[in-house]
């Protein structure tokens, strides 16, 4: 409107200029003797002359511009036309990608790469389009060249990072993650892989540094990284165990600090408080503990805290800390056991007695089986609990992954996840027969220290003259002190086995880290006399046979996996020689892809040998 208006009144001014011209005549006397002209114009004709001069003159001048700069014009219009057809390229590759439509997708990278070829995004586009048609050469190739340029080199190593975990090449994913990170810390993928990496391959110094920048970044909530970082303390605690303790308990009472419900962490500085001498701070670790999380370690810890303490003293000290927490059953088998080694059998069977009918696991039953055998030597009653320890749901053990293990472990053995174990029932799955079923049960009995009693040889021979000796089972158990007294006779496993004619099978279980000699002088209990062996009848077996359908009722076991796999894995992986990804090249030109000119890729070798 303004520019109207402005225009309006310029013209305006021209009509009353020229309105007073014509008003006002005047002559103009024009003199040049070279040409001989002599002229005497008015006023108005000069002033129309001159505005007439210099109108022609601009339009010369604009002609004589648009001819000279029309190449360039036309140049710009073609360039303008060239992006436009490389951002529709661009944008119509992308969508492909994410449809994973392969074909379209390569056919749009190869028109991008045509209009915008030194275009970042042209870059991603032919590289993804690449790792869709499954090109591996390619898509490292154009990464590799991203790394050359600043502006491209940390999606470059994002890309070589996802190639290098897709090839299992745990070495060079660490360098492009750690070069990441180096980069920009601000980078949550980098500090995340890098994270997994360290606590795969153990490195929990490396590993605490990285969490650390995770943190400083809000990479990670408070909480969970107090969690992660207690668990990497406690790692390095008990790998300081026996050469610095000192330093594995100022570790341990860090982690506790971080996170009080870390059995793992409450139990190392208990002991080793206990082991010093500070009695009381050790009782208020593990009371704060076992009222977040009951433990059977705990309550031994606990127990033995005080040295010189006798089985009754114990005993007091255990009903103490079950009185913390006197709803969880842990509780109730603690003081069950402190209550044998005492000799209490009464006080011992009012702890377990209301566990028996709804909550009754194995650990009760084979609980009361001891009290049975060494309070009175009833044979009968012993072989019954027992039964119902076979028939009885399995107790809470330290999984991870399906992987039972008798010790806690920092990570997974088989996908390397950290604080994967939790002390939990192991998951159950219907594909188990019910021989194997009862199998697996017995072999746990083993490790509970479950009272068996021993076959005579006329009735072996009666139930298994026609079955060949089976082994015995393997499975390496860990004695802790409250179960030092608690096997009244060795168990003889193929022999059991014979009688019920159950194939053997073993549980697979975490190699057990052994304690410091002098934490294990410290909580070793007073050695006790065990109790004569009570001889068996062939009731036990029929016993056992006779309730098929209490079995077939209970939740069947998850096929447990062995933990040796992970372990050859590893080992595989460390005997690798260090290979690292090809330096990057010209980033300008990363070379073909599949498709462009005569449609072939010489294929590069994709790592070179460190030297």
């Amino acid at each position: 409107m303004i520019r109207v208006l402005v225009f309006l009144a310029a013209i305006l001014a021209a009509a009353v200029g020229l309105s007073w011209l014509a008003d006002n005549p005047g002559t103009v006397n024009i003199e040049w003797p070279v040409l001989n002209l002599k002229a005497e114009p008015s006023v108005f004709q000069v002033v129309i002359g001159l505005a007439l001069l210099v109108t022609t003159a601009l339009a010369s001048w604009s002609l004589f511009r648009n001819i000279w700069n029309s190449p360039a014009a036309v140049g710009n219009v073609m360039n303008r036309r060239r992006q436009q057809r490389g951002l529709d390229a661009l944008s119509s590759g992308m969508i492909a990608i994410g449809a994973g439509d392969r074909d379209t997708a390569t056919r749009y990278a190869i028109q991008a790469r045509k209009s915008l070829p030194n275009e970042p995004l042209t870059h991603l586009l032919r590289a993804q389009a690449a790792q869709l048609s499954g090109d591996k050469a390619t898509s490292r190739r154009i990464f590799e060249a991203m790394l050359a340029a600043p502006d491209t080199e940390q999606l470059g190593l994002r890309g070589l990072f996802v190639e290098a975990q897709r090839e299992n090449e745990p070495v060079a994913a660490k360098q492009f993650a750690e070069r990441a990170l180096h980069l920009n810390q601000k980078l949550a993928w980098a500090s995340d892989a890098l994270f997994d990496i360290q606590c795969k391959a153990a490195d929990w110094d490396g590993a605490l540094e990285t969490l650390a920048i995770a943190r400083r970044n809000s990479h990670i909530e408070k909480g969970l990284a107090d969690r992660r970082r207690a668990v990497l303390l406690t790692s390095l605690a008990l790998n300081a165990e026996d050469g610095d303790p000192a330093r594995a308990l100022a570790l341990a009472a860090e982690a506790h600090g971080l996170a009080p419900d870390l059995v793992p962490a409450a139990n190392l500085a208990g002991r080793m408080l206990a082991a010093r001498g500070n009695t009381a701070k050790a009782a208020k670790i593990l009371q704060k503990t076992w009222t977040r999380c009951p433990h059977p370690d705990l309550a031994t810890a606990y127990a033995f805290a005080r040295i010189g303490d006798s089985p009754r003293d114990r005993l007091e000290r255990v009903k103490q800390l079950a009185a913390l927490n006197p709803h969880s059953p842990e509780s109730a088998i603690a003081v069950a056991n402190a209550a044998i080694d005492a000799k209490e059998f009464n006080e011992a069977r009012s702890a377990l007695e209301p566990m028996l009918e709804g909550n009754l696991t194995q650990r009760i039953a084979t609980l009361m089986a001891r009290i049975e055998s060494e309070q009175h030597g009833d044979k009968g009653r012993v072989r019954e609990w027992l039964a119902r320890a076979v028939n009885a749901p399995r107790d809470p053990v330290w999984t991870a992954d399906n992987v039972i293990s008798e010790t806690w472990a920092p990570v997974s053995p088989v996908t390397g996840q950290l604080d994967a174990f939790q002390w939990r029932v192991p998951v159950e799955s219907v594909g188990t027969s019910d021989t194997a079923l009862v199998a697996r049960k017995i072999e746990e009995l083993v490790a509970l220290g479950a009272p068996v009693v021993r076959p005579t040889e006329g009735e072996a021979a009666a139930v298994g003259a026609d079955a060949p000796p089976k082994p015995a089972s393997t499975a390496p158990v860990k004695p802790t002190p409250q179960r030092a007294a608690d096997v009244t006779d060795a168990i003889v496993v193929d022999e059991v086995k014979a009688e019920i004619k159950l194939q053997p099978k073993t549980i697979a279980t975490v190699p057990v880290q052994p304690k410091p000699a002098a934490v294990a002088a410290a909580l070793e209990p007073v050695a006790k006399p065990a109790a004569q062996p009570i001889k068996p009848v062939a009731a036990a077996a029929q016993t056992v046979q006779a309730k098929p359908a209490v079995v077939a009722s209970q939740p069947v076991p998850a096929p447990v996996k062995t933990a040796a796999k992970s372990a050859d894995k590893s080992t595989d992986a460390a005997s690798k020689e260090a290979r690292i990804f090809v330096v990057p090249h010209a980033p300008d030109d990363p070379g073909l892809d599949a498709g462009d000119a005569d449609g072939t890729v010489k294929p590069r070798p994709p790592y070179r040998v460190m030297p």
